[in-house]
Parts: C-alpha cells; structure tokens; sequence
C-alpha cells in the first residue's frame, strides 16, 4: 500500500514539473516572437521600461483589474514607464505577431526594446513593480 502511494505521489510530483516546464517554454517562445513584432509597434524606441498590453472591448479582467493595475503603476512611475494599450480585435494582425491568445496578456520590455517577461492573464501592480525593478 505505501508503495503505491509512494508512486502516485511521484506521479504527481512528475505532472507538476512537466506543467511547469510546458508553461515556462512556452512563455519563451512568446517573448521570442515579440521580439519579433517591436518593429510592428514602434518606429523608434521610447527609452525606457515598456508594458505592451493587450485587451479587447469586452473583456472584463482587462477592465476590472488589469488596466486600474496599469493606470496605478503609471501613477507611481509617471514618465519613467511607457504604456501601449492594444486592442486585439482592432489590431488581430498584431496580436497575432505577438502570439497573444488570451486577454489581458502583458509584454515588458526593456528600455532596449527587448522582451523580457510575459503575463498571461491578469497581472497584478506588485508583480508588474517586481518585474519593472529587474529590468
């Protein structure tokens, strides 16, 4: 018997780091795609931390928590951060370069333009800070 709770424990532990390992390859091959689709969005860098935000009209996260998550964060950085709000239903071509399947999802890039993190689904002010600082 504890055998075999021991083999569905590392059974478990197995599915867990697989699922962990899909979730952060995948989240490389966004940010390789974003990079990618920069040129897509600007036509000369605005030199510094850049949050690349997608949304659609009807999406209510991206209403409800995402963009005051955004609007507080401008807040407290001012012109220090650079904010580019893109609608995916306007602009399918873009989200489509970008590799976004879902809304809200969220880009930072740095002040080269580079991506460094994405944020599938909501991303909360703390996280957003967190990420901004190690850039």
């Amino acid at each position: 018997m504890s055998s075999d709770i021991l083999l569905r424990f590392a059974f478990a532990i197995g599915i867990i780091f697989l699922g962990v390992g899909v979730n952060w390859l995948f989240n490389r091959r966004l940010i390789s795609r974003a990079k990618g689709g920069i040129g897509s969005l600007f036509n000369t860098l605005p030199n510094k931390p850049t949050i690349v935000y997608f949304t659609t009209p009807d999406c209510a996260p991206c209403k409800t928590v995402q963009r005051p998550a955004l609007e507080k964060l401008t807040n407290l950085l001012g012109e220090k951060l650079h904010v580019v709000e893109i609608d995916a239903t306007q602009q399918p071509e873009v989200a489509k370069t970008w590799g976004v399947m879902s809304v809200p999802t969220t880009f930072l890039l740095n002040s080269r333009g580079e991506a460094r993190y994405v944020n599938n689904g909501v991303a909360r002010v703390e996280k957003l800070m967190e990420q901004i600082q190690t850039l």
